[in-house]
């Protein structure tokens, strides 16, 4: 791993032991790219740039028409001076004009990495493992520096980038985009992949071919979203699971964002990727400095299980802080499905001490346990308990569970507010709102203005108050409403177009600080399921419920999407009832429990009305995961089957010492005349032997991964079969 500045070509080049990136400075001071890929040993200018009259190109030289900014890669391209395509950046200074110019001053290499400000970002344990390079560039007459940093990992094939603005001038300047990191590549033959879908329908998967134009994916909902995930990659025509180049972007921030690609008339494609600049400006007085989000890039050669073992690995040990990165995380038993807001003090511990007896670790408390929380009408900011459901208080109740031997967890919505709250009589001017018009209210809710410290500041002593006086362990953080009537009354007229930002950034604020003061609990992030699902959150919170649909089949396609950035780790994932609440579909249990044990293992049902069957079948369960999930969680996975292009999934997680692996098949719906399957699993180690821990056969790790193993043929809707196999020195 290294970062080399060549003064005489005027090249900096990151490299580590598998890629490479490389930049220029050209003419005048302008900062060029000239390569991101496979690793290189030393860049010779074998692809130099090529300069031609392009004819209406504008010309910053009127002595040179071949230079044009319009037809060059730029490394951070600005507005207005002759670059018709999308600008990474755009300033508006008090005279009016958006004109920049940006050129070198300087740059700076270092060992480790730096903290963002108030920001979530990758990080690192030993300033060895990772170099960065910070680069400035200048806009004389205005007096603003941009600062470009770039950081290279040595076991990480990635490239994290983010920006800063400072104005060192005498006048303010108005930021009306900033965009953290922006590519140009100089070709066109790439397929989109980006990740959509919908509450319930979380993280689907669309691939397509790029076109002449814009293709965009964006968020103005104040969160990341579940319509569109803060990530795109580019990849070949042949890429697949295994083989061909990716490369990809992720965004590592939870509100609104941008990531646009851009092919030019020249067949160049861009690729930006930053805060949406809808809806946005940051005012910048002299001396002030902004600080952009951080974007991780990545290459692969190795297809997209190749990007996403990167992904993987870095998130969860790289971005994922705290007690619970590298602890195994307990099963659990929610009881938001079995009683939804109707239940009592009685009713949950009899649900726990059914929960313990099946050998469950973790007992969660959902909503409706504060306040006159009936319904989802009312309460939300007094986080009080409600003495009719639980006289005896919440502290009662944790003891009682906590005593059967189980920990104990419990829901929040901090970000929201009810009408009919003591809080809202007593606070209104504490919703985001505008004046003299009606505010629009989304599940009978507001949204709290977390761009005022006051508001910050209650919600950590409200959350606080609970966690201090209890022996709580899990906290699920959920939100789920998204923005509207954005409008703050701490924020003078001209600062409005922050308040989207400010907002994401106090609910750092708020997380930074319980997490820290309350670092023996696990937080579970939430969004009415994966409405937030994103890097941000992650350096926060370990693991996000995945989605409220907990529907098996729908889960192989949103778990399977997921998985393409986010590890099985961070995904929360659940066997509820069947019919299923969300679709109604009845599926069997053993399926259920196969689909959500490739994640962070738990139940959402009513273990009341349950057959003795079904509990012991949800015994073997539970005790099996307690065998596995060291492998589920810390080992490495793969997609095997796509149930987005079959009617099958499959996939396999593999131990990082390669001596055990789970391998996990799903048929979806039964067939007429089905061919038997043979499941090639993946990331094995060729030369070792594997016993089948059910048949006691043994077999190569090669033959299992090029031969592959007999799926037999079930006639039955739904089917899903789980193999465990281990090394063994025995050979047959």
């Amino acid at each position: 791993m290294k970062i080399v500045y060549d003064s005489v070509q005027k090249t900096f080049h990151l490299q580590n032991k598998n890629i490479s990136y490389v930049m220029k400075i050209i003419k005048d001071g302008y900062l060029v790219n000239v390569y991101f890929g496979k690793k290189i040993n030393k860049y010779n200018e074998s692809n130099s740039i090529a300069y031609y009259d392009r004819g209406f190109s504008p010309n910053p030289d009127p002595l040179d028409r071949t230079f044009s900014l319009d037809t060059i890669p730029s490394e951070y391209p600005a507005y207005g001076n002759g670059d018709f395509r999308v600008p990474a950046f755009q300033v508006e200074q008090k005279n009016g004009s958006r004109v920049t110019d940006l050129r070198y001053k300087s740059h700076n290499i270092y060992d480790g990495k730096k903290k963002l400000q108030g920001l979530p970002s990758t990080y690192v344990e030993d300033e060895a493992e990772a170099k960065t390079l910070e680069i400035v560039m200048e806009d004389k007459l205005i007096g603003l520096t941009v600062t470009l940093m770039y950081t290279i990992y040595i076991d990480f094939d990635v490239i994290a980038r983010s920006v800063s603005l400072k104005n060192n001038g005498e006048e303010e300047l108005n930021i009306t985009r900033a965009m953290s990191a922006s590519i140009d590549y100089r070709e066109s033959n790439f397929e989109l992949i980006t990740l959509y879908g919908a509450h319930i329908n979380e993280k689907n998967i669309a691939r397509r071919k790029l076109v002449p134009g814009i293709q965009m994916v964006e968020s103005c909902r104040g969160a990341s979203s579940p319509e569109q995930a803060p990530f795109l990659a580019l990849v070949r025509s042949d890429t697949s699971e295994d083989s061909g180049e990716v490369y990809s972007f992720n965004f590592v921030y939870s509100g609104n964002f941008t990531a646009q690609v851009q092919v030019d008339q020249f067949s160049n494609t861009r690729v930006i990727m930053g805060i949406n600049p809808s809806d946005f400006s940051w005012l910048l007085q002299k001396g002030e400095e902004f600080q952009t989000p951080e974007v991780i890039m990545t290459y692969s050669s190795d297809g997209l299980n190749g990007m996403s073992r990167t992904y993987h690995k870095l998130y969860s040990t790289r971005l994922c802080r705290g007690t619970f990165r590298d602890k195994e995380r307990p099963i659990l038993i929610n009881n938001w499905e079995a009683t939804y807001f109707d239940f009592n003090a009685d009713k949950i511990k009899e649900i726990a001490k059914s929960g313990k007896e099946l050998g469950l670790e973790l007992f969660v408390l959902d909503d409706g346990w504060f306040g006159t929380r009936d319904d989802d009408q009312s309460s939300l900011g007094d986080w009080i308990v409600d003495k009719n459901k639980l006289p005896n208080g919440l502290d009662d109740l944790v003891n009682d569970i906590t005593n059967l031997g189980m920990q104990f967890g419990i829901w929040f919505e901090p970000e929201m507010i009810s009408e009919d709250s003591d809080l809202y009589r007593n606070h209104p001017d504490w919703a985001l709102h505008v004046p003299n018009r009606m505010c629009t209210v989304g599940r009978s809710q507001l949204v709290l203005d977390l761009s005022r410290k006051e508001v910050c500041d209650y919600i950590i002593d409200a959350v606080s108050n609970i966690l201090s006086n209890s022996k709580i362990t899990y906290v699920k953080w959920d939100m789920n409403r998204h923005m509207t009537d954005i409008w703050s009354e701490a924020s003078e007229p001209k600062r409005q177009k922050e308040t989207a930002h400010r907002y994401i950034l106090g609910l750092y604020y708020i997380l930074e600080a319980l997490t820290t003061k309350f670092k023996h609990v696990l937080f579970e992030g939430c969004s009415s399921g994966g409405g937030r699902f994103d890097a941000g959150m992650i350096y926060y919170m370990p693991q996000t419920w995945t989605s409220d649909n907990s529907d098996a089949v729908c889960r192989l396609k949103i778990q399977y999407g997921t998985s393409l950035v986010y590890p099985p780790i961070t995904m929360g994932a659940h066997v509820s009832t069947v019919p299923n609440h969300q679709v109604g579909r009845i599926t069997p249990l053993e399926t259920r429990a196969h689909v959500a044990m490739s994640g962070n293992f738990g139940y959402e049902l009513n273990l009341m009305n349950i057959s003795q069957e079904e509990k012991e079948m949800m015994k073997e369960q539970i005790a099996l995961y307690k065998k596995i999930r060291h492998i589920i969680q810390f080992g490495d996975f793969y997609r095997i089957l796509s149930p987005f292009d079959t009617n099958e999934a499959a996939w396999n997680f593999v131990s990082n010492d390669k001596t055990e692996f789970v391998g996990m098949y799903f048929k979806i719906l039964s067939e007429p005349g089905s061919s038997i399957r043979t499941l090639k699993f993946k990331g094995l180690n060729p030369d070792c032997y594997y016993e089948n821990l059910e048949t006691k056969k043994v077999f190569g790790g090669d033959e299992l991964m090029n031969v592959g193993i007999t799926v037999n043929i079930v006639v039955k809707d739904f089917i899903s079969k789980l193999w465990r196999f281990k090394k063994t020195s025995r050979m047959e």
